[in-house]
């Protein structure tokens, strides 16, 4: 058997990967090495390692990294542990591969100690841009680092390959999370209300909003305009995911708390609604805002207007149901005014998600075994130099 190791550092990382960790435990060929660290271990945001273990999953490992710090200097800190941390659970894990996704700061610790330590890395979701966020230069980081690369759309296979990745290597097979939605089977309204203790009606919509991390100080006049905005429109009603742990995220979560606090009848908060309550929600709300990954890549598949505020997603490839809109109240107001249109609601629900293709996840584990097993593996890379 070989072993394949999977790292996952936060709440929505698990959610994608879920399925994947699934295909690996029913085959006969591969075992899976369970690799939990970053948020899933803080109490701040939830401890979502058990929600992890109440799903049915054996954890192998537990990477204490993050310092209970968001100031650039501490997220710093943070990956320094975690290169550490890694590198003695690579000595004694004795992997065949590690499967990374994304563009977080874990998942870059784990790449450093995986490349230094000749850990073959199979990488998910490269090729993206994200030109708000230091995630931008994080991904492209761990795609150098990586052997195998699966994407979720045929532009971003190319911008792989543009980074010298040899096209053989290079696989488009859709996104996860796309995958997962048809997977999954979702609550009833009548079962998401009781379980959030909150009522949902037609017009509900769900808040993520994440710090811009390549600005310095904008995250608080940024927010408040989004809910400056919010109280505009008194009959609209929120369910508040949180800010991960990213630079600054604790003032977009201090304001979270605040508003739902004094706006409780029409308000509610939550670190983490894991999985099924989260697409739950993204089903039965109206619209969903903010500036998440999850709105660009997930959303779409409901059909409902996304408003995608600013910079952190930008240069992602979005779907017709989402409105890109500016920072300032009047461009949110003018989103929103829009995103509430009947003649903008039926076009969300008849857009096509771009990122959706079939067998995802079985077309992952496919490669990665014809890999394995034919001893296909040569650490040793050459650049692909575009012709």
């Amino acid at each position: 058997m070989k072993r394949i190791g999977i790292m996952t550092g936060t709440r929505a990382e698990y959610g994608l990967l879920k399925s994947l960790m699934q295909e690996i435990n029913k085959d006969n060929d591969l075992e899976l090495y369970l690799i939990v660290s970053g948020m899933h271990l803080s109490p701040e945001f939830g401890m979502t390692y058990k929600e992890i273990e109440e799903d049915g999953f054996e954890i192998n490992a537990k990477v204490e990294m993050l310092l209970s710090s968001d100031s650039p200097a501490g997220i710093s800190k943070s990956i320094g542990l975690g290169v550490i941390g890694f590198a003695d659970e690579f000595q004694r894990a004795d992997l065949d591969m590690l499967i990374l996704l994304g563009d977080r700061y874990e998942a870059l610790s784990a790449a450093i100690s995986a490349m230094v330590m000749r850990i073959p890395i199979a990488h998910l979701h490269g090729g993206e841009l994200t030109e708000g966020a230091i995630d931008e230069g994080i991904r492209h980081s761990i795609t150098k680092m990586s052997y195998l690369h699966f994407t979720s759309t045929e532009q971003y296979r190319n911008r792989v390959i543009q980074l010298g990745e040899n096209p053989e290597r290079v696989f488009y097979v859709g996104a996860l999370g796309v995958e997962n939605i048809k997977k999954i089977n979702l609550m009833t309204k009548e079962e998401l209300e009781k379980s959030i203790h909150f009522e949902i009606d037609e017009n509900t919509v769900v808040v993520t909003y994440h710090p811009v991390t390549l600005e310095n100080n904008t995250v608080e006049e940024q927010f408040l305009n989004l809910l400056k905005v919010l109280d505009r429109n008194p009959k609209i009603r929120m369910i508040f995911t949180k800010a991960n742990a990213d630079t600054n995220g604790r003032i977009v979560n201090e304001l979270i708390d605040k508003y739902a606090a004094q706006n409780s009848e029409r308000a509610c908060a939550f670190m983490s609604l894991g999985q099924k309550r989260y697409l739950s929600a993204l089903k039965y709300c109206r619209i969903v805002i903010g500036n998440s990954s999850s709105g660009i890549i997930e959303a779409p598949s409901f059909g409902k207007p996304i408003i995608n505020i600013g910079d952190r997603q930008k240069g992602r490839i979005c779907a017709d149901s989402v409105i890109n809109c500016g920072y300032t109240q009047q461009e949110i107001q003018q989103a929103m005014e829009t995103a509430l249109t009947k003649e903008f609601e039926n076009k969300a629900s008849n857009c096509r998600n771009p990122y959706e293709k079939e067998n995802t996840a079985a077309n992952i584990i496919s490669v990665i075994k014809d890999y394995l097993l034919n001893d296909k593996i040569k650490l040793k890379k050459g650049f692909y130099d575009i012709k």
